[in-house]
């Protein structure tokens, strides 16, 4: 089952380029966070689905004319182009190996329920492991559990709990959350304390690269001349207490812990330098390097992982193995609250399972999708051709998916392109002109089965949308704090108010609906109502001059 915060999903800017060093320059924030991040109340459930098996929308390799509906044959073949931290620019995506790709995302510590920064986090690189399948890579993707650490033990602490224990518990969570967020599982997910072993091998003192003290074993950065490269700091910016850890023994302030030895009442392992435990940025170099070698395509997280966590890997895992090397280091933004960075340390953070959300604009999606699934069933499309105009608006919305994806993906631009094959399907379906074309029912099928793959590779197509919009709509009501009753009676005091030319008062009703996120729908058959954004949310979503 997954659940109705994918439905937010749209709202995670998925695009990496428009980080504070790109060209852009702009910060990526959630739309609609603002307002999201104050709503806290839980989501129900509707059932996922799994990839679509059939052929790609995109296609890495060009492909010929086809025939049939127009739904089925490959989009286009366009470059895919990724923001690359390391280089500062979008670069054209090409695989160490052909035809495959090997992609690590650092996971979650897990001591607490996960937030919406790590929804987003999760959300962007679902998406990019979704549109590289769907350009027939094979991938391996592996995002880890940070399982040992020193906010674990201090929660296991305060809980009187085993550190192992709360985190495995944390992490079962953490799978409850994504199947919510509707996010396909990874290829390989390792945990910290299953990879001691090789934590240990990569800690190697006799190169020059590290130092022990008392057990104690750190990173010396001065001794790596590249230390900086990806963050672009200088080793004069890194001071002592801020993000790197203050220890007069160390020989440079920004020296990191490679191991730490072990303290009373905490977990430890036994190695070379004594008993103790892996620093935090040793333990994705080894899982990294365990499932795909000192040398893969894409490693990603949270942009505030490019310092110090990201810059350290990369130092610790030259230091081990000098043929080390990421193609692509690929971070998403924040999200932000009152222009501050989410986090658990601030303290102004929301767990995903607050989350609230009853989006118009999903409803809309699956609502025309629903009514066009119930046509269809009632006919038979007996038919693979479809006239040139749903053809051409085929064409049009496959090339303007293909584009927006291959630019870095740009997913904004391919839900605003819905609006047109969503259009079409409206028109097939009420208007006069459009009940009246020829081969109606085969033009509905294919404008719905473009669609329907589009929203897979973007991670939204539910299993029923029937269900998924009961949902919504209940969501909306909790939300208003009104039954479907109270609705209901609010339309017919409307529908008398506009009987009596009450024009006043019928607006002040759909205006008090509005308010609290229920649009009033007036059509010849009648009124019908359904979840919109609250007014005070539009506001507060309202762009500044």
């Amino acid at each position: 089952m997954g659940s109705l915060l994918k439905l937010c999903k749209p709202f995670f800017l998925t695009r990496f380029s428009s980080l504070p060093n790109s060209p852009a320059n702009t910060h990526l924030r959630t739309h609609h966070c603002r307002a999201l991040v104050r709503l806290k109340k839980r989501h129900g459930i509707f059932c996922s689905s799994s990839l679509s098996s059939s052929r790609p929308l995109a296609s890495r390799e060009v492909s010929g004319e086809h025939g049939g509906d127009g739904a089925d044959g490959p989009a286009p073949a366009a470059e895919l182009w990724l923001f690359n931290t390391m280089s500062r620019k979008k670069e054209a995506f090409r695989p160490k190996e052909e035809g495959k790709v090997g992609m690590y995302v650092c996971g979650v510590t897990a001591y607490d329920l996960s937030h919406i920064g790590h929804a987003r986090v999760y959300v962007t690189f679902d998406v990019l492991y979704r549109y590289l399948k769907n350009l027939e890579y094979e991938v391996c993707y592996v995002r880890n559990f940070t399982d040992v650490d020193d906010k674990i033990i201090a929660r296991a602490n305060e809980l009187g709990e085993d550190p192992i224990s709360l985190s495995k518990r944390y992490c079962e969570e953490f799978y409850v959350d994504m199947v919510h967020l509707h996010c396909l599982p990874p290829s390989i997910e390792p945990r910290v304390s299953d990879h001691m072993p090789q934590i240990i091998d990569m800690i190697i003192l006799d190169n020059g690269c590290a130092y022990q003290i008392d057990g104690d074993v750190y990173f010396s950065v001065d001794n790596f001349p590249d230390y900086g490269k990806l963050s672009g700091r200088k080793l004069e910016d890194n001071r002592a207490g801020e993000r790197v850890a203050v220890d007069s023994r160390k020989k440079n302030p920004a020296d990191f812990a490679l191991w730490k030895s072990a303290k009373e009442g905490e977990p430890f392992w036994e190695s070379p330098w004594g008993p103790g435990r892996p620093g935090w940025h040793i333990e994705c170099s080894a899982m990294s390097a365990a499932h795909l070698g000192y040398s893969f395509d894409i490693h990603g997280g949270g942009m505030d992982l490019v310092f110090p966590h990201h810059e350290n890997e990369i130092a610790q895992s030259c230091a081990a193995c000098r043929q080390s090397n990421i193609s692509y280091w690929i971070h998403n933004g924040f999200v932000t609250v009152d222009s501050e960075k989410m986090s658990k340390s601030l303290g102004n953070f929301f767990t995903i399972r607050q989350l609230e959300s009853a989006s118009e604009r999903m409803y809309y999606i699956y609502q025309t999708l629903y009514d066009c699934e119930n046509v269809i069933s009632q006919h038979a499309v007996q038919q693979d051709s479809i006239p040139p105009d749903a053809l051409d608006c085929i064409t049009k919305f496959k090339n303007e998916f293909v584009a927006a994806m291959s630019d870095d993906l740009h997913t904004p631009v391919i839900l605003a392109a819905l609006s047109d094959p969503l259009k079409n399907i409206n028109d097939l379906l009420h208007t006069r002109k459009g009940r009246k074309q020829q081969l109606r029912m085969e033009s509905l099928a294919a404008l719905e089965k473009v669609i329907g793959k589009v929203l897979t590779v973007l991670g939204l197509l539910p299993g029923s949308y029937l269900e998924v919009l009961q949902q919504l709509r209940e969501k909306a009501l909790k939300r208003a704090k009104l039954t479907e009753a109270e609705v209901l009676q609010k339309i017919r005091e409307r529908t008398a108010a506009r009987n009596a030319k009450e024009y006043e008062k019928s607006d002040m009703i759909r205006k008090d609906m509005a308010t609290v996120g229920i649009a009033l729908m007036d059509s010849p058959d009648g009124t019908t109502w359904r979840p919109s954004v609250p007014l005070a949310m539009q506001e507060q979503m309202a762009p500044t001059a």
